[in-house]
């Protein structure tokens, strides 16, 4: 039936953002056991969560009938702490999508321009549009970002610019020297998002934190969703300066960040031996994976984030035939990579059972071209 009353316009021609298929869904539309399924499609912790935070979760759930500390007190602490930032550099969100909505509400508007790169994380353009901006989109150069063209694509009616750094869903990482002349050169009127939800997995990062004090309009995003294996309890970060922050503020809804969150959050930051136990795993697996794909003379986009970028010929029916053997990825076909796949690093089981899939899945594919 037709609804009886207007919605937004936007709504119209808005994309739904797909997420990777959870396990249990897939066991049941294939009659699979849930023990028996593997998903490397989400990039998420293969080791899971930081003991730590589990221990600090079961200690908050007796507390659940509070609200939580709307302004997560402690938690701003020591992530300031950490990064050497004042708290007021900092807010705090129900994963780093939460900020991304809250640079829409206070940037964005019918007749501005937002500037993405060609195979940039689907929710920047799908924010813009819901609040009726125009997506400049940048040809991607090697399926990474083009820097010095994003620069050159600004313009008196653009209002933001997003970089993720490394790149979602690519792995790419631009070059050091050009996100420092991107920051140098982006016009005051513009703000500059950095998205470095995948920082933690660079072994040399660049530090852009101690710029946010002298750069008004340039924030960082960041999570705990990746090495901190805390994707299910939703919890990310924006760094800027304090006037900008104050003003997202004024946006973000209160208890954002619910209780056991914010205690795992805070057990999560200082579990370095989970956090050293995932990159050391992450390298490893990524190696693997990569040293796999060459030897199956698959091209693939070296990483530097957790997971791979594989050209598998026909991405959806890869997929497909791989999940019908319990293992899930992601098919790219939405973001216009309709012959590749993306696989999440696991741990090493998880690693090997993958590559041996992705052959099995080819070799039924070429069969069935055969026939």
């Amino acid at each position: 039936m037709s609804l009886p009353f207007a919605l937004n316009p936007v709504l119209q021609q808005l994309p739904v953002y797909q997420p990777g298929r959870p396990i249990a869904e897939v066991a049941r539309e294939l009659g699979l056991a849930e023990r028996r399924i593997i998903k490397l499609a989400s990039n998420e912790n293969p080791l899971g969560p930081s003991p730590a935070a589990l221990a600090a979760v079961k200690r908050a759930c007796r507390q659940i009938h509070l609200y939580p500390d709307g302004n997560a007190f402690y938690l701003k602490q020591k992530l300031a702490s950490n990064l050497q930032i004042a708290p007021a550099n900092l807010i705090l969100g129900n994963g780093s999508n939460d900020i991304i909505e809250f640079l829409g509400h206070a940037l964005m508007g019918p007749g501005d321009d937002v500037i993405v790169s060609e195979f940039c994380f689907a929710i920047y353009p799908i924010v813009a549009r819901l609040f009726g901006a125009n997506v400049i989109t940048v040809p991607a150069k090697n399926h990474g970002h083009d820097l010095p063209a994003m620069g050159n694509a600004i313009t008196a009616r653009t209002k933001a610019v997003f970089v993720a750094n490394p790149n979602n869903p690519t792995g790419t990482l631009a070059p050091s020297e050009e996100v420092r002349r991107l920051v140098d050169s982006t016009p005051a009127h513009v703000v500059l998002v950095m998205d470095e939800a995948y920082i933690e997995f660079l072994e040399e990062p660049l530090n852009l934190v101690p710029l946010v004090h002298s750069t008004p309009n340039l924030i960082l995003m960041r999570t705990f969703s990746k090495i901190h294996g805390l994707a299910g309890l939703r919890l990310g970060y924006g760094i800027g300066h304090p006037e900008f922050i104050a003003a997202l503020e004024k946006i973000r809804q209160p208890f954002n960040i619910n209780s056991l969150a914010q205690a795992a959050g805070l057990a999560a930051l200082d579990d370095l031996e989970h956090i050293r136990k995932t990159r050391e795993n992450n390298s490893l697996g990524r190696k693997f994976l990569e040293e796999s794909f060459a030897q199956m003379g698959l091209p693939f986009v070296p990483s530097f984030g957790n997971f791979v970028l594989v050209q598998v010929g026909q991405g959806q029916l890869v997929f497909e035939e791989m999940q019908k053997q319990g293992v899930i990825t992601r098919p790219m076909g939405g973001y216009q990579l309709p012959e590749w796949i993306r696989i999440s690093i696991g741990a090493p089981r998880e690693n090997q059972r993958a590559v041996k899939t992705l052959k099995r899945a080819l070799k039924a594919i070429a069969k069935n071209k055969l026939k």
